[in-house]
């Protein structure tokens, strides 16, 4: 259904604006509210007024928009799913899911409409844009690994260690244990090239005695 905005409503325009939302959020919500009015034509004439500024509320919303956009643009977002194998996902990682996690971590509350992304459905890394700004175009990583690594993943994480949703994955990957243990592995192998360098050297024959 369309509707006129009577005020400024996040997540979906400026008071005057003629938007597009669900029958029921109109119906049920917006409407007995008296936060917008079915867009008719006797509708449009007698809320002219407030529409004249729309212009101007609307610069000032996009505004507010293109700071949001740079604040989560390039955020990580973490999440654990339990996967097969291949990983492929038991369920999918969903725009809400997404916009819920975004809000937690960044105090960020945006409508998940505006994540443009299907559901997830594969371990990995996935960058996933939104439609938020005017001036910019956001977009977030989305880290998605297996339930069972989590823990260790964020504790790998939180030492560092640069590890990625695609290396958890590979055959024989492990996480590095701590910095002293990969600063000791380094010294022994240089130590063991030490030795390795000396030669052996050459044992002198005796001299003959003269008479």
């Amino acid at each position: 259904m369309q509707v006129i905005l009577l005020q400024d409503l996040y997540k979906h325009g400026v008071a005057g604006e003629v938007v597009r939302v669900a029958d029921g959020f109109a119906r049920n919500f917006l409407i007995p509210r008296k936060m917008a009015v079915q867009a008719t034509p006797s509708a449009l004439r007698q809320t002219e007024a407030v529409r004249k500024n729309v212009e101007a509320r609307k610069a000032q919303y996009n505004n507010m928009l293109n700071d949001l956009a740079r604040q989560v643009d390039g955020k990580e977002l973490i999440f654990g799913r339990r996967a097969a194998s291949t990983g492929k996902l038991f369920g999918s990682v969903t725009t809400q899911e997404i916009a819920d996690e975004l809000d937690r971590v960044t105090g960020v509350d945006i409508n998940r409409r505006r994540i443009s992304q299907q559901s997830l459905r594969e371990v990995g890394t996935h960058q996933v844009p939104i439609r938020l700004g005017t001036e910019i175009a956001p977009s977030l990583t989305i880290s998605i690994v297996p339930e069972d690594e989590l823990t260790e993943f964020l504790a790998a994480r939180e030492r560092g260690e640069k590890v990625s949703a695609e290396d958890i994955m590979m055959e024989g990957f492990r996480y590095a244990t701590s910095a002293e243990d990969e600063t000791g592995a380094a010294e022994d192998g240089d130590s063991d090239a030490s030795v390795a360098e000396v030669e052996p050297q050459e044992e002198l024959e005796p001299q003959a005695e003269t008479e």
